[in-house]
């Protein structure tokens, strides 16, 4: 156990050049310290004198929190935390333990940076901020899409309660009815239960893949990635301008693998058989309707189809 002159020693290190004794009594009657004692009559004058460190570290931090300059801003020696201190009885002598406690910001701010890491995007812009995802408002917004939005929710809660299916959401309407937000949701929820997720805006990564060809490894990755991930959303399909390439040995084989495994998602603003379509056309091979079907194969038995609808958000 620290002896009385050690701690003192120490304390002046703390103090930097004040008077230890003024500043010691100062700390002893500082509120907090008074509570403690209360809660530890047993506690004697030495042994809170010998922790003087710590309980001076606590009633300090425990202001500057009660200021909270915010986040960025906290000047507590370990950011969003704060000194706590127990105390235990150890061979008959009464000890002092100090511990750091995260905040309310530093915790919400954990749980972001968390679900941050669990989303992939590949050009598509997605929230992770909770304030973004409010139920109720996203029920509000626009009555003509709340069949929508409660048919999303309802996914997520299934998935949260038994576990991740093998089936996705085809989440289909006109352009900005909130199609990407809604799939955004979906993965930001999904995220917070554990799951990773991948959103892929299609015409930029398609036109991404094909410069891809010449680097094999980056390209396995990427695709590696998108096949074992929890929940991929391909975003904005159908828009895009599909190679032959592209189409058989990047989708295609993604699709192949994920397929009776992980559930996939997509938002588009074709339904199901203009996709097919889409599919069954390029630009350097023309038509071949049996790639455009063998394609749909592996979309069409594995989503349940969402119809988004509602007016234009974008610019509100």
């Amino acid at each position: 156990m620290e002896s009385l002159g050690e701690a003192l020693r120490s304390w002046k290190q703390v103090a930097g050049g004040q008077d230890p004794q003024a500043i010691g009594d100062r700390v002893l009657n500082d509120p907090l310290v008074r509570k403690f004692r209360e809660r530890y009559p047993e506690l004697t004058e030495h042994t809170l004198r010998i922790n003087m460190n710590k309980l001076y570290q606590m009633t300090v931090e425990y202001r500057n929190c009660k200021e909270c300059p915010g986040l960025a801003n906290c000047p507590n020696d370990m950011q969003g935390h704060s000194t706590r201190i127990s105390c235990e009885e150890q061979n008959g002598e009464w000890q002092l333990f100090d511990s750091k406690t995260p905040c309310s910001k530093w915790t919400a701010h954990d749980q972001q940076e968390r679900i941050r890491r669990q989303i992939t995007s590949y050009y598509a812009d997605v929230e992770v901020s909770d304030d973004r995802y409010k139920e109720m408002q996203m029920l509000e917004r626009d009555p003509d899409r709340e069949v929508a939005v409660t048919k999303v929710m309802q996914y997520v809660q299934a998935t949260e309660t038994v576990g991740l299916g093998t089936k996705g959401l085809y989440l289909m309407g006109s352009f900005g009815t909130g199609k990407t937000f809604l799939a955004g949701y979906l993965l930001h929820k999904l995220a917070k239960e554990g799951y990773s997720g991948v959103i892929v805006y299609m015409p930029e990564f398609v036109e991404d893949a094909k410069g891809l060809m010449m680097e094999p490894q980056k390209l396995k990755e990427t695709v590696t990635l998108m096949k074992e991930c929890d929940l991929l959303v391909f975003d904005d399909i159908g828009a895009e301008n599909l190679s032959p390439w592209v189409r058989d040995h990047v989708l295609g084989a993604i699709l192949n693998y994920r397929m009776n495994r992980k559930p996939t998602f997509y938002t588009s603003n074709h339904d199901l058989d203009s996709l097919e379509k889409h599919f069954s056309f390029t630009h350097k091979e023309g038509e071949e309707l049996h790639k455009g079907q063998r394609l749909m194969d592996r979309i069409r038995p594995f989503v349940d189809v969402v119809h988004v609808r509602g007016r234009n958000q974008r610019g509100q």
